[in-house]
């Protein structure tokens, strides 16, 4: 029993050896070009490549994968995630590029791994004796079948954090919007408030003026036919 514990756990610290990876979480400014590279020792080695933009902007950004002739192997513009597996034709340094140049003033949180898998792991893998090397133990089988799950339930992982950072900067944004817009609607009632009362003090100002005037001018005439009539009547 602690003979096959000891070599599960040598099976699985082989296999593991065989990738080297790298996993960041980059804070692409705005108007900034970042680029990072990893090294490959053989041809005919899998690249993975994975990123996604979890904050910033239209959560896009432009990339570029470049190999070690300068020559570019894959690139786009306004992406938003990618997850993808190329074979290296040659040994040497690739080059992964991030560009914001596109962006004025929004900056860009940028999740992205780098996965260089330098051979097989099944034709690597160390046989049984009167075996042919395409067989395989039910042992390795399953090491390798959970290697293939673990591998699905990261990529799942990464998916669903990527939408939720999306889903919430969203919800985020609405808040912001139904708040900006509460503020602004409240202050459009202050002052259709106050503008009601001014108008109605200007129309009751000007009746009592009207008023004050009229009750003026008919005493002056009451107070003229009195006086013509006092004189009138004077032999």
């Amino acid at each position: 029993m602690i003979r096959l514990r000891l070599a599960l756990l040598g099976l699985f610290a082989y296999l593991f050896s065989l990738v080297s990876a790298t996993a960041l979480t980059y804070k692409l400014i705005a108007n900034e070009k970042a680029c990072f590279f990893t090294q490959v020792d053989q041809p005919g080695a899998k690249i993975a490549f994975y990123f996604a933009v979890q904050s910033g902007g239209s959560f896009d950004v432009d990339y570029t994968v470049t190999g070690p002739n300068g020559k570019t192997i894959m690139e786009n513009s306004k992406e938003r995630q990618l997850d993808s597996v190329f074979t290296a034709k040659e040994a040497g340094e690739y080059r992964f590029c991030f560009n914001n140049e596109m962006s004025t003033f929004a900056e860009k949180l940028v999740d992205f791994e780098i996965a260089v898998e330098n051979e097989s792991p099944s034709a690597l893998l160390p046989s049984k004796q009167g075996t042919s090397p395409e067989q395989t133990s039910a042992l390795e089988e399953s090491i390798m079948k959970v290697s293939r799950d673990l591998s699905t339930i990261n990529r799942n992982q990464k998916y669903f954090r990527t939408r939720e950072n999306r889903n919430f900067s969203t919800v985020k944004s609405t808040e912001s919007r139904i708040f900006n817009f509460s503020v602004v609607e409240s202050g459009l009632m202050v002052c259709m408030a106050g503008l009601q009362v001014f108008i109605v003090r200007f129309f009751f100002q000007g009746a009592r003026k009207d008023f004050e005037n009229l009750r003026t001018g008919i005493g002056s005439a009451v107070t003229d036919q009195l006086t013509t009539l006092c004189f009138a009547s004077v032999p």
